[in-house]
């Protein structure tokens, strides 16, 4: 188990399923100069610990989706729900520009 800081992950993060490998996934920063896509999921991770995610609308832009907050113990990262449904993934890498987590 590695740990990780809490804080590099507080940003706002969008999908690169670009760069996706085997069972990971790819963030990165909001800000980040995407290629063009049909539309992007997004993950952001607020630093008062709570979320929102995002999804690809109708028109291919990002709609909120849904949150709750979140919390990370060593390389686990849990997505509270506010219904109390739990989703774990595991931080395998994150930097201040990409963030990789496994399915």
């Amino acid at each position: 188990m590695t740990d990780i800081d809490a804080k590099a992950l507080a940003q706002h993060w969008v999908h690169s399923h670009e760069e996706d490998q085997g069972d990971t996934e790819v963030y990165r920063p909001q800000s980040y100069d995407f290629p063009p896509s049909r539309g992007r999921s997004g993950l952001n991770l607020r630093s008062d610990g709570g979320y929102a995610e995002s999804a690809p609308g109708p028109s291919d832009r990002p709609e909120e989706r849904g949150g709750g907050s979140w919390e990370l113990h060593g390389d686990a990262l849990t997505l509270q729900a506010p219904d109390g449904s739990k989703q774990t993934r595991k931080v395998v890498s994150v930097a201040a520009d990409r963030l990789v987590l496994r399915r």
